[in-house]
């Protein structure tokens, strides 16, 4: 049965694994446990390891979100950014109402930017969904080809535009994106324009890149009106 508490949930230090419990009864989050200590995900090609490390460890197994966030770290706004939009894009997000559910998580998030939380929080309902690390597997290798040109092309520039007021414009931002997800998944591959400008801002805040918060504005502008576009033509 599924619980509904509401809880934080926030990276903790990783736990020392008994070697007499059976593997069954372990977290799959602790098969981070050695990657947590050498830091946060810098790049998005890390991110993408981490998931990989998940995947592989839980196999037909669900991965929760809650799984994740602590694999991600504290910078986990960035990552989570990055790996619901990164769902939706791929073969996965094809599930009807997926999108519009991973927009409801990820507008979540986009309100924590904007009132300053420090740590993520989600809810323990949604830190218990999730899926099969073979499902996960999946949207890490749809992922890596996108992963490696952005950690090619975005690396630290114009830093001071990912910081301080900028954060709450692109929560703001974000948020606003996550509201035309819903109507434009009644359209063919139309929602990935929005979750593609979101995963635009995450992998800036990630990075700390000043120009793709630049670009991710841009694209939020083109998502919107691209939307609002394909809606019209729609009714029309």
């Amino acid at each position: 049965m599924m619980s509904f508490s509401m809880r934080a949930v926030v990276p903790r230090p990783p736990r020392r694994v008994d070697p007499s419990e059976p593997a069954a009864k372990r977290s799959v989050a602790n098969g981070m446990a050695e990657k947590d200590e050498h830091g946060d995900p810098r790049s998005v090609g890390d991110v993408l390891d981490r998931l990989q490390e998940l995947g592989e460890t839980a196999g037909g197994d669900k991965v929760r979100l809650g799984d994740m966030l602590e694999a991600m770290g504290h910078r986990a706004y960035g990552p989570f950014l990055i790996v619901l939009p990164m769902i939706e894009i791929s073969p996965v997000g094809g599930i009807p109402g997926l999108p519009t559910a991973l927009a409801l998580v990820v507008a979540l998030l986009a309100i924590q930017l904007i009132i300053g939380r420090e740590h993520l929080w989600l809810p323990g309902f949604l830190a218990n969904r999730g899926m099969t690390g073979d499902k996960l597997m999946k949207v890490v290798d749809k992922g890596r080809p996108i992963g490696r040109r952005m950690d090619a092309w975005f690396h630290g520039r114009l830093p001071a535009l990912t910081r301080g007021p900028m954060v709450r414009i692109a929560g703001v931002a974000v948020f606003l994106l996550c509201f035309t997800v819903p109507p434009l998944e009644l359209l063919p591959f139309a929602s990935t324009a929005p979750m593609a400008a979101i995963m635009a801002f995450g992998i800036a805040l990630l990075v700390r890149d000043g120009v793709l918060m630049i670009v991710a504005c841009t694209l939020s502008v083109g998502a919107v009106a691209l939307g609002a576009g394909l809606l019209a033509s729609k009714q029309g």
